[in-house]
């Protein structure tokens, strides 16, 4: 995934950004991200969903 640089405001040059503001900006870029369409299912909710089913068919199998 490549890093996209957000443009030079005023004031950038003046001082570093502090951590909270590079956060803010991190979570602007992820929202509209989202609401272009760009979002993925984290991997880990995949993996509990996988579970489920194959817990739920097992428990069906030999519970039945």
């Amino acid at each position: 995934m490549t890093s996209v640089e957000p443009p030079d405001r005023p004031g950038d040059d003046v001082e570093p950004r502090n951590w909270v503001d590079r956060r803010r900006e991190r979570i602007r870029d992820e929202i509209a991200r989202n609401r272009r369409g760009e979002y993925t299912v984290p991997t880990w909710v995949l993996a509990v969903a996988l579970a489920a089913m194959v817990g739920g068919w097992l428990a069906l199998v030999f519970l039945v």
